[in-house]
């Protein structure tokens, strides 16, 4: 498999590092955008694996078209990569195996939802 792009509709309220959320509050959010990104691959992608280093672009659409510092989503991205591990996508996402997750911002949506694109870097 050379590229797999993923389509993650938004579970819950995003993760952003300029949020001072209480740690329960956090730690709900991580393990739910987490067993999302699992959900997916196994829904979009069953069976799929990378056994060669990846590239991961994430890229962020949210419900609004205004302005905002894509950088401060790298908390949704961490969980949702973690979940790609877990399914098996990914053997684990060391800086070995993985580059990124580069961030990008996205086009405004009636829902919002997080693209996942995965490449195999050769």
């Amino acid at each position: 498999m050379t590229a797999l792009e993923l389509t993650i509709p938004a579970p819950c309220d995003w993760i952003n590092s300029n949020q001072r959320l209480h740690w329960t509050e956090k730690a709900r959010r991580t393990r739910i955008w987490r067993h999302t990104a699992h959900g997916a691959v196994l829904a979009q992608a069953k069976g799929a694996r990378f056994d060669v280093p990846v590239r991961i672009t994430v890229t962020i659409h949210k419900t609004r078209a205004g302005r905002f510092d894509v950088a401060n989503y790298g908390v949704t991205a961490k969980a949702i990569v973690d979940g790609l591990v877990d399914s098996g996508l990914l053997e684990d996402d060391d800086n070995t195996r993985v580059v990124g997750p580069d961030m990008r911002a996205g086009e405004k949506r009636a829902e919002p939802c997080v693209v996942v694109r995965v490449e195999a870097i050769a």
